[in-house]
């Protein structure tokens, strides 16, 4: 297990906002925090501590949030995958600058179902090797049993018809080399984790990363046993360098211990072998 840094960018600044509350009525928006340095800022200090798969979202396609993830990008070439109204016809723009995969939802799931044609489009454009398909989901509720999740879009207003489950992430992961899951419920509250959405990503056949209601360590430890170590994690709002509580210093701590850990069980697996 990982943790993936992030850098939300909403009208041209990095912002931490309440997930829900990103509509097209501005006065609805819930902003946690408002950076005064600019993407690259935070892009190159997670270059500088050797931080690898995170994104840069751009919430919002307009100009300046373009500028900005571009900006991102071009600071960590390699380093960061970038996601916001991504298409078969801009994607390689973004490759280009330095993302290392581009994410994609609205463009491939629209109309409350996944349109395979746009997603053939788009594997041909970039490459299954090179897209992250982006599973944010709401939670709908049952009267007995744990919850299931379906996909949502456009800001994560629209609800599909895509449930999250183990067949689902099965079948898609044959099109892409990586999920990104937000809990959009929990997204920028600081409130827990979606624990029954964890357990399902675990059976994810390919890297996934879930983000949402991350609050501490001891989160992320939960996140680490219920997804089996196989389920990295995005922490934003609740991170000191975003105006929360939770030490950036102590999370880069915590991720090198499982990176520790996690080379020293291939170490061990490669010696019994031989």
């Amino acid at each position: 297990m990982k943790f993936r840094p992030c850098i939300d960018i909403h009208a041209g600044q990095v912002k931490q906002i309440v997930g829900g509350t990103l509509q097209d009525k501005p006065d609805t928006l819930v902003t946690n925090f408002e950076a005064t340095q600019p993407s690259s800022f935070f892009a190159n200090r997670y270059r500088e501590d050797a931080l690898v798969g995170g994104h840069a979202i751009m919430l919002g396609a307009s100009p300046e949030n373009k500028a900005a993830a571009l900006e991102a990008l071009r600071a960590y070439p390699g380093g960061l995958q970038v996601g916001g109204g991504i298409t078969a016809e801009n994607a390689a723009e973004y490759l280009e600058a330095g993302a290392s995969h581009v994410i994609v939802t609205s463009y491939v799931f629209h109309d409350s179902k996944v349109d395979r044609d746009r997603l053939a489009k788009l594997e041909a454009a970039v490459g299954k090797g090179r897209l992250v398909l982006d599973l944010s989901c709401r939670r709908l509720a049952k009267d007995d049993g744990p919850p299931t999740y379906k996909v949502v879009t456009d800001r994560w207003q629209k609800w599909t018809d895509l449930e999250v489950n183990e067949a689902c992430l099965k079948e898609l992961a044959e099109h892409c080399d990586e999920f990104l899951v937000h809990g959009v419920d929990v997204e920028g509250l600081q409130s827990g984790i979606e624990e029954p959405l964890v357990k399902i990503l675990a059976a994810s056949p390919i890297p996934v990363t879930y983000a949402g209601g991350v609050r501490s360590l001891e989160d992320l430890e939960r996140i680490r046993l219920l997804g089996s170590g196989h389920v990295d994690a995005t922490i934003g709002s609740a991170l000191d360098i975003f105006g929360g509580k939770l030490a950036y210093a102590d999370v880069l701590e915590w991720h090198r211990e499982q990176e520790e850990q996690s080379a020293s069980k291939r170490q061990k697996l490669d010696s019994e072998k031989s």
